[in-house]
Protein backbone atom coordinates (compact mmCIF):
# COMPACT_ATOMS: atom_id res chain seq x y z
CA UNK A 1 0.00 0.00 0.00
CA UNK A 2 1.40 3.38 -1.01
CA UNK A 3 0.60 6.07 1.51
CA UNK A 4 1.67 9.50 2.52
CA UNK A 5 1.38 10.87 6.06
CA UNK A 6 2.05 14.53 6.83
CA UNK A 7 2.09 16.04 10.29
CA UNK A 8 2.29 19.73 11.10
CA UNK A 9 2.23 21.49 14.44
CA UNK A 10 1.59 25.24 14.61
CA UNK A 11 1.85 25.34 10.77
CA UNK A 12 5.37 23.84 10.81
CA UNK A 13 6.02 20.37 9.33
CA UNK A 14 7.18 17.71 11.78
CA UNK A 15 9.56 14.99 10.61
CA UNK A 16 8.22 11.57 11.56
CA UNK A 17 9.85 8.17 11.14
CA UNK A 18 8.26 5.03 9.72
CA UNK A 19 6.96 3.83 13.11
CA UNK A 20 5.16 7.12 13.85
CA UNK A 21 3.79 7.27 10.28
CA UNK A 22 2.42 3.75 10.66
CA UNK A 23 1.02 4.48 14.12
CA UNK A 24 -0.73 7.67 12.98
CA UNK A 25 -2.07 5.95 9.87
CA UNK A 26 -3.58 3.03 11.77
CA UNK A 27 -4.88 5.12 14.66
CA UNK A 28 -6.56 7.79 12.53
CA UNK A 29 -7.98 5.49 9.85
CA UNK A 30 -9.16 3.09 12.56
CA UNK A 31 -10.95 5.85 14.43
CA UNK A 32 -12.49 7.29 11.25
CA UNK A 33 -13.58 3.89 9.93
CA UNK A 34 -15.47 3.24 13.17
CA UNK A 35 -17.72 6.26 12.55
CA UNK A 36 -21.18 5.60 11.15
CA UNK A 37 -21.48 5.69 7.38
CA UNK A 38 -17.74 5.67 6.61
CA UNK A 39 -16.77 3.23 3.90
CA UNK A 40 -13.79 3.92 1.65
CA UNK A 41 -10.89 5.91 3.10
CA UNK A 42 -8.60 7.30 0.42
CA UNK A 43 -7.62 10.50 2.18
CA UNK A 44 -8.34 11.81 5.65
CA UNK A 45 -7.20 15.07 7.18
CA UNK A 46 -7.70 15.84 10.84
CA UNK A 47 -7.14 19.43 11.97
CA UNK A 48 -7.25 20.65 15.54
CA UNK A 49 -7.27 24.28 16.50
CA UNK A 50 -8.12 25.18 20.06
CA UNK A 51 -10.99 22.95 21.10
CA UNK A 52 -12.30 22.42 17.55
CA UNK A 53 -11.57 19.27 15.54
CA UNK A 54 -12.26 19.12 11.81
CA UNK A 55 -12.21 15.89 9.82
CA UNK A 56 -12.07 15.88 6.02
CA UNK A 57 -12.74 12.46 4.52
CA UNK A 58 -11.97 12.08 0.81
CA UNK A 59 -12.20 15.86 0.44
CA UNK A 60 -15.52 16.27 2.27
CA UNK A 61 -16.17 17.55 5.75
CA UNK A 62 -17.31 14.80 8.11
CA UNK A 63 -19.91 15.93 10.65
CA UNK A 64 -18.92 14.98 14.19
CA UNK A 65 -20.51 15.39 17.58
CA UNK A 66 -18.86 16.68 20.77
CA UNK A 67 -17.81 13.19 21.90
CA UNK A 68 -16.03 12.42 18.61
CA UNK A 69 -14.48 15.91 18.61
CA UNK A 70 -13.03 15.37 22.08
CA UNK A 71 -11.95 11.78 21.37
CA UNK A 72 -9.95 12.74 18.26
CA UNK A 73 -8.56 15.89 19.88
CA UNK A 74 -7.40 14.26 23.10
CA UNK A 75 -6.00 11.16 21.37
CA UNK A 76 -4.00 13.06 18.76
CA UNK A 77 -2.77 15.79 21.11
CA UNK A 78 -1.62 13.11 23.57
CA UNK A 79 0.22 11.17 20.87
CA UNK A 80 1.87 14.10 19.11
CA UNK A 81 2.81 16.03 22.26
CA UNK A 82 5.07 13.14 23.31
CA UNK A 83 7.19 13.38 20.15
CA UNK A 84 10.68 14.77 20.60
CA UNK A 85 11.00 18.42 19.59
CA UNK A 86 7.28 19.19 19.40
CA UNK A 87 6.48 22.56 21.00
CA UNK A 88 3.28 23.46 22.82
CA UNK A 89 0.51 22.55 20.36
CA UNK A 90 -1.82 25.36 19.37
CA UNK A 91 -2.71 23.92 15.97
CA UNK A 92 -2.28 20.38 14.62
CA UNK A 93 -2.91 18.85 11.22
CA UNK A 94 -2.45 15.23 10.19
CA UNK A 95 -3.02 14.26 6.57
CA UNK A 96 -3.17 10.59 5.57
CA UNK A 97 -3.33 9.65 1.89
CA UNK A 98 -3.76 5.97 1.06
Amino acid sequence: MTRKIRLSVNDAPVEIDYFIQNFLDHTITGMVSSLEGVMDIREVEVSIEGTQTTILLNGRSLPINDFVNDLFRNTLLGMVSTLKGVPEIKQLTVDVQR
